[in-house]
């Protein structure tokens, strides 16, 4: 359950490729077993979330859910993951509560939370010894989480956030909001914009004169999967992420080659993501031999995965989200490309969460 239409469509596409080109990998079998698929559209759409996941649970009869990428319609799966001890296995949006007061045996999380970019990215605003920030979001779940990451950190280490902006999501009028950037001349601003919002802010950033007054700082959904349609706007862009272009590792470097050769496209994080979803339920069908029935046994073997990925290492955390590195990336001849590491085995907090 992916968008495959509206701002989102090409995140979709790219977690299904990923997910895919894993499961090929391994002969089209996942612990022996024959993976047949069911693909609905969720458009995005908070509203249709309850009735496009029922259609997966009631109609098609899955054993496993994978999806999705907007944290509105995350809510309405996780609330029916959990109503129905269906398996989900998100593989992009962050919201908080799925590995937190809503986390579950039956739920994993193998991209992020909403807060660790921000979190990250915090650590990275107040080590340059910036004092002030404006950030700026979409007013939904996965940017607030994210400021709120950014805002923990980046004020624990002696920095102040002077405004919080938002528009309504998927609005990409921002011309207001930067004219009131410029006027507040904060030291930086942190933002949370992905896909064609992502796109049409950094571009508006630019033209606005901003980049080179007032540094702009991202999570790193700001420039993955849209650099070809930024271009010179986002040179030299300052993000935070989990996955960075030019990692150099055997693992990467063969992901990065497969799916270029799948789907004649570069991958990016969200490929990443999706491949690591086909891992991470090939830890849970390999333990079992395939076996559905061994529900128990399946879902310690994933809660205990330790996964060989593209992005590098991961594990779980006792609430089912990923603990992985974050690297401080810079935007370089159209590539996310990796500066330093900006934390080490990152892990969610998990507030809220009864397991473990």
């Amino acid at each position: 359950m992916l968008p495959y239409t509206g701002t989102y469509a090409a995140l979709g596409r790219a977690i299904e490729n990923g997910f895919k080109l894993y499961v090929k990998e391994q002969g089209g079998k996942l612990g022996g077993r024959e993976i047949e698929y069911a693909t609905v559209d969720d458009e995005s759409e908070p509203p249709k979330a309850a009735d496009n996941v029922n259609k997966l649970i009631k109609r098609d009869n899955v054993d496993v859910i994978v999806g999705t990428v907007h944290s509105g319609v995350q809510m309405a799966i996780v609330k029916a993951a959990r109503d129905n001890n269906t398996l989900l296995i998100i593989p992009n949006a962050g919201v908080d509560e799925a590995t937190g007061p809503l986390c579950a045996p039956n739920i994993f999380r193998v991209s992020f939370s909403n807060s660790q970019p921000g979190l990250a990215m915090g650590m990275v605003a107040a080590q340059k010894k910036y004092k002030t920030a404006v950030t700026i979001t979409w007013k939904y779940a996965a940017g607030e989480q994210s400021i709120g990451g950014f805002k923990e950190t980046f004020q624990k280490g002696g920095g102040k956030v002077v405004k919080e902006l938002f528009v309504p999501f998927p609005t990409v009028e921002f011309q207001a909001l930067l004219t009131e950037i410029a006027s507040l001349k904060p030291d930086c601003v942190y933002t949370f914009f992905a896909g064609g919002g992502a796109v049409k802010f950094v571009k508006d950033y630019a033209a606005a004169g901003l980049k080179d007054r007032i540094p702009l700082l991202g999570a790193g959904f700001l420039t993955d999967g849209t650099l070809d349609a930024q271009g010179a706007a986002a040179d030299g862009l300052l993000t935070t992420l989990h996955y960075a272009d030019n990692l150099k590792t055997p693992r990467n470097n063969a992901f990065r080659l497969g799916y270029a050769k799948a789907y004649d496209t570069k991958a990016d994080v969200y490929a990443v993501q999706g491949y690591d979803s086909g891992q991470l339920l090939a830890v849970g069908l390999n333990a079992v031999n395939g076996d559905l029935h061994k529900r128990p046994e399946m879902i310690k073997a994933m809660a205990a995965a330790k996964i060989d990925s593209p992005r590098g290492a991961i594990t779980l955390s006792p609430s089912h989200n990923v603990v992985q590195d974050f690297y401080l990336r810079r935007v370089e001849n159209g590539e996310n490309n990796s500066i330093a590491v900006a934390a080490k085995a990152l892990a969610d907090p998990g507030r809220g969460c009864k397991l473990g």
